[in-house]
């Protein structure tokens, strides 16, 4: 029997309604309000709702002078800049349908795209990408533009009327084709999904006057939006500011965030679990010896026993209190300042953030609120309620939207937020949806009594020993991830004697570690190697195993020579593991787990020690 859960609708579905026509309706009721900032030449410069719109009227002219057509689609491919975000309202404005590619996608991956979605134009953010564009033959493209051409298309729509562009929003509906997003691909060739206004609407008028309107109902509230705008998250919060509330703005990555986070200053941020575990190993790093290291420690847990205080009847004791406000003063407020000084709030998806980085940042100040979805659900489907957090868990389901448990332990989704269809690929679409019309998501949870989701693994991922033990290998991989000098973790069993786990060391952290050890400069080649690291490594191996039974532990591991990125092909954009691929290639490794070869690592029973 399906459990199930749903949040009240706060903001019926406006069916009418497109994204363009919000954004005409936010400039017109709130024209002099600062919706997004650019920055130029080192400094912040504020747009207002009217300036933004004239902006976006006036690419939109260009584009139809250009010769693009309503219905017709556009390829939008670099870093998440303001261009980006112009560009896309431009295209919905006139009439266009835009298609997100990574800036990281090959030749290969662009000719499927542009080919299934029938590209006529692309808009790139460089000479290096265009070419990439232009190297994928793709048939049916006729033009690349540069972001840098973008004052050169404003100038050729001069003589096209505002009214065609404002005729051609007017005759979008709610209900119409916004955006087709193409899925990582972590397993096979990515599906394109196609998404409805409505979706993006829907989700963002009622995350704003929800219970996540503390985040966002301030005008001065601000977002730095780092993350691809190729993913639908990314897309979500862009869609959710512009048209909405709060002020974006746009930073090209996470290799500069820090300084663009003191620059900017956000107060609410989202981001995958890897950036805020980069963010805590850093400071942990920074302190990395004698006095500084305890002191970070002592202030770490303080933090951490603090947090967890909070979800007690009686809260935080006086002596408790006085405890973190020393820790505060002396180290915790550093990594506020860090982060900008003004973090408030933040969003995790995409994979567990685990319990222990949760109550850290909590305990400095930041409340993260983990949530769940995926690209057919237009990002989020699930998210925690701001005043009643539950760390550990992903919340309730979102306003408006249903989610529930099948049977098996698949979590299944309904709502106006679904996505419409796999693009030209109707096996897709139906293989997707239950016959009662529910949204399958491959994803295994619970719902506890109070309608909050646990994600439990994907159910594609379950590992299955030969002694027929069941394993999520979600929770040993995020537990093992906290140690700084882990990077990624693939654990891996199916069908064999016991657990074992494949290793990548973080080579930005390397460096700081051995300093902190005492030890001497190495390459990674050498760590791998290493007595002491191969011993820290398997110390937090029997960490993470305190979180299963036996039979589910992690028994021996192998470090690998390399690491998992999306330049290699290892790392989805979103920074998930293809574990397919992973599975495929290092195939030999996996066998020198079970060969107890001298490469790998034996995990003796858990222990109590620290890194």
């Amino acid at each position: 029997m399906l459990q199930t859960y749903s949040s009240p609708t706060v903001v019926p579905l406006e069916p009418e309604m497109s994204i363009p026509g919000a954004l005409r309706r936010r400039a017109r009721t709130t024209p002099d309000q600062v919706i997004v900032e650019r920055h130029v030449d080192g400094a912040w410069q504020p747009r207002t709702a009217r300036e933004f719109y004239e902006e976006v009227l006036d690419l939109a002219r260009g584009l139809v002078a250009w010769g693009l057509e309503p219905g017709e689609k556009v390829g939008i491919m670099g870093h998440t800049s303001y261009e980006w975000t112009l560009a896309d309202f431009a295209i919905w404005s006139a009439g266009g349908i835009p298609v997100s590619i990574y800036e990281t996608s090959s030749p290969e991956q662009i000719a499927w795209i542009g080919t299934d979605s029938e590209l006529v134009l692309v808009m790139a953010e460089s000479e290096q990408l265009a070419e990439r564009v232009r190297q994928a033959g793709v048939p049916h493209i006729r033009d690349v533009q540069l972001f840098g051409d973008i004052p050169a298309l404003v100038g050729a729509g001069v003589e096209v009327e505002i009214a065609e562009v404002v005729r051609r929003t007017e005759a979008l509906a709610g209900g119409d084709l916004a955006t087709i997003i193409y899925t990582s691909g972590t397993t096979g060739q990515p599906k394109g999904v196609e998404l409805a206004h409505q979706s993006f609407l829907y989700l963002a008028q009622n995350g704003a006057r929800s219970s996540l309107h503390v985040l966002l109902d301030d005008p001065s509230y601000r977002t730095l939006l780092f993350m691809p705008l190729a993913h639908v998250f990314a897309r979500f919060i862009e869609v959710l500011c512009i048209t909405e509330a709060g002020i974006l703005g746009h930073a090209p990555g996470a290799k500069h965030l820090v300084a663009d986070m003191q620059s900017f200053r956000p107060t609410f941020l989202l981001a995958v679990p890897r950036v805020f575990e980069k963010v805590f190993n850093s400071a942990q790093q920074s302190a990395a010896t004698g006095v500084r290291k305890r002191l970070f420690s002592l202030a770490t847990k303080t933090a951490i026993t603090y947090s967890r205080a909070l979800d007690t009847p009686v809260g935080p004791s006086r002596a408790l209190k006085a405890q973190h406000a020393v820790a505060m003063r002396l180290v915790l407020n550093r990594i506020r300042e860090a982060m900008g000084g003004q973090l408030q709030w933040a969003i995790s998806g995409g994979a567990p953030l685990g319990e222990r980085l949760g109550h850290f940042y909590r305990g400095i100040g930041v409340t993260v609120l983990e949530g769940y979805g995926m690209t057919e659900t237009t990002a989020p489907t699930t998210v925690n309620i701001p005043e009643h957090v539950a760390i550990g868990t992903v919340g309730p389901a979102y306003a408006g939207t249903e989610i529930g448990i099948a049977d098996d332990g698949e979590i299944v989704v309904r709502g106006p937020h679904v996505f419409m269809r796999y693009h030209n690929n109707p096996e897709a679409t139906a293989e997707a949806f239950t016959p009662e019309g529910w949204l399958r998501t491959g994803d295994l949870g619970s719902i506890d009594e109070l309608g909050r989701l646990r994600i439990t693994g994907r159910r594609k991922e379950l590992i299955i020993t030969a002694g027929g033990k069941n394993v999520s290998p979600a929770v040993l991989e995020d537990r093992f991830r906290g140690h700084p000098l882990v990077s990624n973790v693939v654990v891996v069993g199916d069908q064999r004697p016991y657990i074992g786990a494949l290793v990548t060391l973080d080579e930005e952290m390397l460096p700081g570690w051995l300093e902190g050890k005492g030890l001497p400069k190495m390459t990674m080649a050498e760590a791998r190697h290493h007595p002491e690291v191969r011993d820290s490594l398997a110390r937090a191996a029997r960490r993470a195993n305190r979180a299963v039974s036996r039979a589910e532990s992690i028994r021996r591991i192998v470090i690998l020579e390399g690491d998992f990125t999306e330049h290699n092909g290892y790392l989805t954009p979103s920074l998930k593991v293809k574990r397919n691929l992973v599975l495929k290639d290092f195939a030999g490794a996996i066998d020198e787990l079970y060969a107890a070869s001298v490469d790998s690592i034996e995990v003796t029973p858990a222990d109590t020690t620290s890194d």
